[in-house]
């Protein structure tokens, strides 16, 4: 009886769903809120379904479980259904919190690279530096092999656990010590800097990537460094420092303007760049993002940062592989933009799947 009862429960609430979604479909158009619009593609063009990767990849760009339903476990037989060899934990930790997330992905030596944070204690006052170093050395001891995801969206950097530095940005000579000790110790660099610069632009119906930009916002924020002047923090340390690799997450947010990225490319040897979790924002223009590709294949490294359901992974694979147009992911993505394949060489692929990173990694 109570197995009878909830299968009714679940069906009245299926449609109750059917329901809402007919009434969002049938609503007028002088009605239709902007967060409600899902178009559905008519083209009817290639729908090619990507198993697995074309390629053995690593990806350069993941986060400690956050799902309790989702075991360490579940995640390697998902990494093996779809061709996932490695994947990079950015931990953002330090201290026992490091230690504890080591001991458990430690249990997979050859699946999981773990990276830890900076601890930031003390940033504010005389003295910094040598216990920062020094916790960063344990932190390689305890298994450590990059530092990162570190995080600066204009008001300094604030990723590293247990404490943020607000008003410190990458390229503050107090950083030096803590740069410098990661290119001794072979221990590259992730950095998230700025966001999309949508984020920056006012929110009206100029932007172009309102739907997403509004949540993530940035325009009113009092003292914050902009688009411009976060790429020229990113650049400045990357200068600054030349024994040290730096990753930039995201492609360093440029995805609206990549020949930002492309000139630092040509300027400094020691940068990379992650495609995590900015495909929609370059799905749009295919074309444009498979020739930038194809000029910077040796500096681009396979990223996600958006969890480990097998059907995200399967959808950046058919981005990279495949020259599939006018689809949409609404359930991945936040933006009304259609989307398209990059249809990206063998050659290209093997390299931001797996061979920058081997070589990022030693």
């Amino acid at each position: 009886m109570r197995s009878l009862r909830k299968s009714w429960r679940v069906c009245l609430l299926l449609l109750c769903g059917c329901m809402s979604l007919r009434a969002q479909a049938q609503r007028s158009p002088e009605e239709l809120l902007l967060k409600d619009y899902r178009p559905v593609s008519i083209y009817r063009t290639p729908h090619t379904h990507v198993q697995r990767a074309k390629y053995p990849a690593i990806d350069f760009h993941a986060h400690p479980l956050r799902d309790p339903a989702v075991s360490v476990a579940d995640w390697v037989a998902i990494m093996d259904s779809l061709g996932i060899d490695k994947s990079v934990v950015l931990t953002y930790a330090t201290g026992p919190l490091f230690d504890s997330l080591a001991g458990v992905y430690g249990q997979y030596p050859e699946r999981f690279i773990l990276f830890c944070g900076f601890d930031y204690s003390g940033y504010d006052q005389p003295g910094f530096g040598p216990a920062a170093v020094a916790e960063l050395e344990r932190c390689y001891r305890m298994g450590a092999r990059g530092v990162g995801e570190l995080g600066d969206k204009g008001k300094g950097l604030f990723y590293s656990k247990p404490v943020p530095a607000y008003g410190m940005h990458i390229d503050d000579p107090r950083m030096a010590p803590l740069l410098e000790k990661c290119a001794d110790l072979h221990m590259p660099i992730s950095i998230h800097v700025a966001e999309p610069i949508w984020m920056y632009q006012p929110m009206d119906s100029t932007n172009d990537g309102l739907m997403n930009a509004f949540t993530w916002r940035l325009d009113d924020q009092p003292d914050i460094v902009d688009h411009a002047g976060m790429i020229k923090i990113l650049e400045n340390a990357v200068r600054q420092h030349p024994r040290t690799t730096f990753v930039a997450c995201h492609y360093a947010n440029c995805s609206y303007d990549l020949t930002i990225l492309g000139r630092l490319f040509d300027r400094y040897p020691n940068l990379y760049a992650d495609i995590a979790a900015r495909y929609a924002e370059t799905a749009p223009i295919p074309r444009y993002v498979a020739a930038f590709y194809k000029r910077y294949a040796n500096r681009l490294v396979y990223g996600t940062d958006m969890g480990v359901d097998p059907a995200m992974y399967r959808t950046t694979f058919r981005m990279l592989e495949t020259s599939d147009e006018h689809f949409y992911e609404h359930d991945l993505f936040g933006y009304h933009w259609v989307l398209s394949g990059w249809d990206l060489p063998d050659a290209v692929l093997k390299k931001v799947y797996r061979s920058n990173a081997r070589k990022l990694l030693r």
